[in-house]
């Protein structure tokens, strides 16, 4: 089975995406907030379909930062292991996935997240909560909004 077949809710997220990216201490106190453009799409490598990702993040001082996150799929997952992070994605139902990872800088904690897409596809809001020794020391609060539709979806930009 195809990815598409198997993963729907990746398959609808594919194109690009606006947000904001809100980071929150333990006590919901923010310490860092910047935009975020991101491309998700799908692409043929080696005869198999890889999820590719590649998140722009600008900050109001001007400084951008630029991440590609290619990832493997089999087993209804997709699994990232790059130089920054890695990690796994699932589908939890029909608006829900779900991603645990670990940043390869910063060894010391794990990240869950959750994301849910609207149903029409045109919103995608997500939560990562970072833990430290079994505590939430930070979370991250995202909202985006989808920009284009990716080419397979048959959907105009």
């Amino acid at each position: 089975m195809s990815m598409r077949e198997e993963m729907p809710l990746l398959w609808r997220t594919l194109g690009k995406w606006e947000g904001t990216y809100t980071w929150v201490d333990a006590d919901g106190k923010i310490f860092d907030q910047h935009r975020a453009n991101l491309t998700c799409e799908l692409i043929e490598a080696d005869g198999e379909e890889r999820y590719h990702q590649v998140n722009r993040y600008t900050w109001p001082d001007g400084r951008v930062e630029e991440i590609p996150f290619p990832a493997e799929y089999h087993d209804k997952q997709i699994f990232w292991d790059t130089e920054r992070i890695k990690g796994r994605c699932w589908e939890a139902d029909d608006e829900t996935m779900v991603l645990t990872w670990v940043r390869k800088d910063d060894p010391s904690g794990y990240f869950y997240e959750i994301i849910n897409v609207s149903p029409d596809g045109l919103n995608k809001n997500r939560v990562w909560q970072f833990f430290e020794n079994g505590k939430v020391t930070k979370r991250t609060l995202i909202n985006e909004v989808r920009t284009a539709w990716a080419p397979q979806h048959g959907k105009q930009d």
